[in-house]
């Protein structure tokens, strides 16, 4: 047995429990929003990556392509790192420890662990990362992070201090990941600007 194991129900449960009424009694409509965006809304982040990008193609900036071509990066970093505790943590699902739950969504597998949210590190990741790359493109994924994180414990799959967790790793991994890549990285994309690889790391007249 894990002894680092979580007894999420012990933190914020109750809280947990309160979330996941208010969904059962709110309109459809709402909850077929969040629903659909806390299963599929990690796309709109890949949008914005590739956004990050074609600005940072266009600019002619081997310090903005490489911070662009980090972002992606970064988020594989946070999730690994995120995998990591989750796998040290062992935190069963609410769905599964608290009694008579009833969730928007089918309560994932026994063995999938709950804490801390990949989904919120992912999203925190991509707009921690894409607000270095450009403070605009940055709010809009950091607001899009925020409610990832709330369709999450909506939905029924997280307790909010895992999301809270999820959103501070995803964090604190991109972030230094991104300004190391744009500290140290442009001349790397320089060389390969002279190469095959040219018209994909910046804009041709």
């Amino acid at each position: 047995m894990n002894d680092l194991a979580l007894n999420g129900a012990s933190i914020d449960g109750g809280l947990y429990s309160w979330f996941t009424r208010q969904a059962q009694s709110a309109p459809h409509w709402l909850d077929d929003v969040v629903s659909f965006y806390a299963t599929l809304g990690l796309g709109v982040f890949a949008l914005l990556m590739v956004w990050g990008w074609w600005q940072a193609r266009q600019a002619r900036s081997a310090a903005a392509m490489a911070t662009a071509l980090a972002v992606p990066v970064a988020v594989v970093l946070a999730y690994v790192m995120n995998d990591v505790l989750k796998s040290v943590f062992t935190e069963v699902r609410p769905c599964q420890a608290i009694a008579h739950t009833v969730t928007l969504q089918p309560c994932p597998g026994v063995g999938d662990w709950s804490f801390p949210s990949n989904h919120s590190t992912i999203a925190a990741a991509s707009a921690a990362a894409l607000w270095v790359l450009d403070r605009r493109l940055g709010i809009i994924a950091a607001v899009l992070a925020l409610f990832m994180a709330f369709s999450r414990v909506w939905v029924g799959a997280h307790y909010p201090h895992d999301v809270v967790v999820g959103l501070l790793v995803g964090t604190l991994v991109a972030i230094p990941a991104t300004l190391a890549a744009r500290r140290y990285a442009p001349p790397l994309v320089v060389r390969l600007q002279s190469g095959l690889l040219r018209p994909l790391l910046t804009a041709t007249d």
